[in-house]
């Protein structure tokens, strides 16, 4: 679990406007949650699993049989995950190749 604390504590300094557009300073994980899913994925493997939230899909990890939501801090109550199996196409649908390269880059070894 520690190699997770220390790629959220990157996360968390690494997210953006440029990394996601609905990101704001009172929230940095707010819009985030694609993008993470597929830096995630890159460095800890593992799958992506999306589950619906006020209406728009919500993409977050499965590592080691383990539900890991690196973005769950952007919501203000505890989500009913339905960990639907999704993949890196779908999580790259709701971001953009730009995005994705910059989160990497900033948090990758």
């Amino acid at each position: 679990m520690h190699l997770v604390s220390a790629l959220l504590a990157k996360l968390r300094s690494a997210w953006s406007t440029e990394t996601g557009s609905k990101w704001r300073s009172d929230n940095p994980a707010c819009g985030q949650c694609s993008v993470t899913a597929l830096v995630a994925q890159d460095l800890l493997g593992g799958d992506i699993l999306k589950t619906i939230v006020e209406g728009q899909w919500h993409f977050y990890n499965r590592v080691d049989g383990r539900r890991l939501d690196l973005t769950e801090s952007q919501f203000s109550q505890p989500l009913d995950y339905q960990d639907l199996p999704s993949n890196r196409s779908e999580a790259l649908d709701d971001t953009s190749l730009v995005q994705y390269g910059i989160l990497k880059s900033r948090v990758a070894p």
